[in-house]
């Protein structure tokens, strides 16, 4: 028994730690943003649904809710600090047109887990209470993992990694896998099932990393945009259309 808390405390540290480098990730596009002072054309969704995130998994690991997440607490305390301070960076940086929509869906985000904070408070106890908040993490926790996927599409059309950086692709599977074996050790499957999915897309990546990694040299500003990239989800038809076009004529 002593020997599986020493184990559940170490794999809570090593997700604590590698959490925190992927919430670190996104300096070096913050770090062009304040230097250009501009936006351009990077999207403030992933860091507000991040924030969201952050939000739910601090409230279900409090000890009301669910105990012995302390590790939990920690890391999402970080996160909610850095992703807001993102969030703040975009609205100074934005235009006015964005500045107003960024309010209007930091309200939204607020809303929500307000809303659910309230209602996990006032309607449910005990365990009831765990189940609600424990499905509400594990989706947003869901939606962020599964973010990368449009990436991995763009690597398999391209047949190269440039956009797909190994130290985020390894730093999102090892922070999953320590954070499974952590939910497996504390038997808690709204940890469980979010970060088996991240296991299965960090392995998933490590993959096409291996296989296309030898294709094209990756290129550092494709390093910079591509942080944002696999927090969004989102990416342009032209660049696959412009390195489909490079591999056309070398």
């Amino acid at each position: 028994m002593r020997d599986i808390k020493i184990l559940h405390t170490t794999f809570g540290i090593l997700g604590d730690v590698f959490g925190l480098l992927l919430f670190m990730a996104p300096m070096i596009t913050f770090k062009r943003i304040i230097r250009k002072k501009s936006t351009e054309q990077f999207s403030s969704m992933p860091y507000l649904i991040s924030l969201l995130q952050c939000l739910l998994s601090a409230w279900y690991s409090l000890p009301f809710v669910s105990p012995n997440n302390l590790l939990v607490t920690v890391i999402s305390a970080i996160g909610i600090g850095l992703e807001a301070t993102y969030v703040l960076i975009f609205l100074i940086f934005s235009p006015k047109k964005g500045k107003a929509k960024i309010c209007g869906y930091l309200f939204v985000v607020l809303s929500i887990f307000s809303s659910l904070a309230l209602v996990s408070i006032l309607a449910f106890h005990g365990n009831k209470r765990k189940l609600f908040c424990g499905f509400a993490f594990a989706a947003a926790c869901v939606m962020m993992y599964g973010s990368p996927l449009s990436v991995m599409r763009l690597v398999i059309k391209s047949k190269s990694v440039e956009y797909m950086p190994f130290f985020l692709s390894l730093s999102v599977f090892i922070n999953s896998t320590s954070w499974l074996i952590f939910a497996l050790l504390g038997k808690d499957p709204f940890i469980f099932v979010p970060n088996a999915a991240g296991t299965i897309l960090g392995a998933a990546q490590l993959i096409l990393y291996a296989v296309y990694r030898d294709k094209k040299e990756v290129k550092k500003d494709g390093i910079n945009e591509s942080v944002d990239q696999m927090r969004t989800g989102k990416l342009q038809d032209e660049k696959i259309v412009d390195i489909q076009n490079e591999n056309a004529n070398p």
